[in-house]
């Protein structure tokens, strides 16, 4: 009697063994057989929808500086590309009568008080953007010199669409950045009276303050704002799913620590790296599948990695 007792206690031993064993290993295959994924959690705030736009740097005012009479160039006192002053002399002339006078006289009667010899001086600021001319050329009485572009008159034109003119109330300030990585702030100004007739943009007057002296004709990248949006539920982009022809998006939430759901979305304002989501209305303390959540069936189990429930 007392064998059979002892038997039936190590017969169910045996069999608790093997039903604990067998349990822990379907756990294990289980666990094996979920997608690992991370979370992320929707955010509130603020996102705006912002366009890429040129915008052109160019002197608005710019002088030129014309020969008074005909004659030869004496003294060209510029270069160009270099910085004057107002009232600097620039260029001496000896006219064409003086010049034939001196062939002929050797000196001219002082009484008369002609000396043939013309100054011009800047009557601006700024730089010398053009220059045709040096020692000793002859030029034609109201012929061009040379070309003085006014530094104060430096701004950005803003090449806009013609159909983001309802955008503009949002874009008093604007916001360029250089090729050199410096940013200006900018406000908008007045509007060209023409449109480019192939890629039907206006030029807009985008007034900025430097410090350094920026050249003419260097391109800015411009941020222009269609549309902000407050208070509104973000998401990382990566958390945002679609099918082959982008007509449908989802989000996969988790309803448990191990099941996650497919759940369409509407979406807003899109950046490069988040996504407005406009319906439905998602709480801060959701769970949303981050990484791991293409291809998932409407129902799956996963697997959270890095710690998060």
């Amino acid at each position: 009697m007392r064998n059979t007792i002892i038997l039936i206690f190590l017969a169910g031993s045996l069999f608790f063994s093997c039903k604990t064993h067998s349990n822990s290993t379907s756990e294990d295959e289980t666990a094996q057989g979920r997608v690992p994924v991370t979370i992320t959690h929707p955010e509130t705030g603020d996102l705006a929808d912002v366009l890429e736009l040129s915008a052109t740097s160019a002197f608005l005012l710019k002088t030129t500086v014309k020969a008074p009479v005909a004659g030869y160039l004496k003294e060209v006192n510029v270069q160009l590309g270099a910085s004057i002053n107002k009232g600097a002399k620039l260029f001496t002339i000896q006219s064409k009568e003086a010049a034939s006078l001196g062939s002929s006289v050797s000196m001219p009667d002082s009484s008369i008080r002609f000396s043939g010899m013309v100054a011009i001086s800047a009557s601006g600021s700024g730089y010398i953007t053009q220059l045709g001319y040096r020692v000793g050329d002859y030029v034609q009485e109201g012929e061009t010199l040379a070309e003085i572009s006014d530094a104060s008159s430096l701004v950005f034109l803003l090449n806009l669409p013609y159909e983001l003119k309802p955008f503009l109330q949002l874009n008093k300030n604007i916001e360029l950045n250089l090729p050199d990585g410096e940013q200006l702030k900018g406000t908008l100004s007045k509007a060209m009276p023409s449109i480019d007739p192939v890629s039907q943009t206006q030029q807009y007057v985008v007034n900025v303050s430097a410090k350094q002296s920026i050249p003419e004709n260097l391109i800015a990248k411009a941020r222009f704002v269609k549309a902000i949006h407050s208070t509104t539920v973000i998401l990382p982009k990566e958390a945002i799913v679609t099918n082959e022809t982008q007509s449908e998006f989802w989000i996969m939430k988790m309803i448990d620590s191990i099941t996650a759901v497919k759940v369409p979305v509407t979406k807003g304002i899109e950046t490069s790296d988040k996504v407005e989501v406009l319906s439905p209305q998602l709480l801060p303390s959701e769970q949303v599948l981050l990484t791991g959540n293409y291809g998932l069936p409407d129902t799956a189990l996963v697997s959270i990695s890095t710690g998060e429930e």
